[in-house]
């Protein structure tokens, strides 16, 4: 069977600047029935385990180090020796949950990542956190986009280490030139397409989303 996308949500907490609210996060497995990478390994290694099954597990990529996408990748990578990969920009939020393990390798923009024949693009998109990336599989017309753009709007940004008019530089200029057909997995809720969000940005804009 060929290369395919599978979503499994996990539920758990997201902390930061002294608040803690409940989350459901995606986290997304790209492969076929031999290999995959696992997009945020959130709050549950184990249950990400056991969808992976048998299959060997290339990568644990992070698309940011917000405590929510990450929690569960040192303990994934223990059991799998896959390997977390984590934009060096995102390390001091990163530190924030796991003080004393670092991740096995950095992405950088404009890198790929190859799993069961399908690339992966590296998309740095700062603003909702410094080291915040997406990944483009132009093979799969998908989009993995973490918390940079969701179904109805940007990320947020009201908090600690983003910044409004970073996420929407990133979103206009990196995000909206891809084709319109793009599916947009998202890190939270539910999927959309870029065709279906660029008309809403400048109302994003606008109202300072």
């Amino acid at each position: 069977m060929g290369a395919r996308i599978e979503r499994l949500v996990t539920s758990g907490t997201f902390s930061l600047d002294g608040g803690t609210w409940d989350v459901d996060n995606n986290v997304w497995i790209v492969g076929d029935d031999s290999e995959a990478v696992v997009i945020d390994a959130a709050h549950d290694a184990e249950a990400i385990a056991r969808a992976l099954g048998r299959r060997t597990l290339r990568a644990i990529v992070c698309t940011h180090a917000h405590n929510d996408h990450i929690d569960a990748a040192p303990e994934l990578a223990d059991r799998t020796g896959a390997p977390v990969l984590l934009h060096a920009d995102d390390l001091p939020l990163w530190k924030q949950t796991h003080p004393d393990r670092a991740p096995d390798g950095e992405l950088t923009d404009g890198q790929r990542l190859t799993v069961a024949g399908v690339e992966l693009a590296v998309l740095h998109t700062p603003g909702h956190a410094p080291g915040a990336v997406c990944l483009y599989a132009p093979r799969l017309s998908a989009l993995f986009s973490g918390d940079t753009l969701f179904a109805g709007g940007p990320g947020a940004t009201g908090r600690s280490y983003s910044d409004f008019p970073t996420i929407i530089r990133s979103i206009s200029e990196r995000l909206l030139a891809l084709p319109d057909d793009t599916v947009v997995h998202t890190g939270h809720g539910d999927t959309t397409t870029l065709g279906a969000e660029a008309p809403h940005l400048q109302e994003w804009i606008r109202r300072g989303f």
